[in-house]
């Protein structure tokens, strides 16, 4: 054991964080406190573990991580709202709309300030 060993993260670097509970939660607490929420499954990749984005009806989002496909299906079915995948349907429109509210929000709030 080294000197700095017990300072170092549990997880080793280069390895991927994987779902829990905590996701899972956040999830279904989103969704519950949303209308028209729909759900688009994101694939693996060499970086992260296969993400959820669910989307309400106005665009605004949250990602978080699933166990994989299948787990973001039966969530989905738990929740009663409809699954995508993101490789064969991309983002909806609105979710690109309200990321574009957000950033022209943001700039006239910077704005606002050095003008203060």
């Amino acid at each position: 054991m080294g000197l700095f060993s017990r300072f170092r993260r549990s997880q080793r670097p280069g390895t991927t964080r994987t779902a829990t509970k905590d996701d899972t939660s956040h999830l279904e607490q989103w969704a519950a406190a949303r209308r028209g929420v729909e759900a688009f499954v994101e694939p693996k990749t060499t970086v992260t573990e296969t993400t959820i984005v669910f989307v309400a009806h106005d665009g605004e989002w949250t990602r978080r991580r699933i166990a994989g496909p299948e787990a973001a299906k039966q969530l989905a079915k738990k929740l009663a709202m409809p699954v995508y995948d993101v490789g064969l349907v991309g983002y909806p429109q609105r979710m690109r709309d309200f990321q574009a509210r957000q950033r022209s929000a943001r700039k006239q709030e910077q704005r606002r300030r050095l003008e203060d």
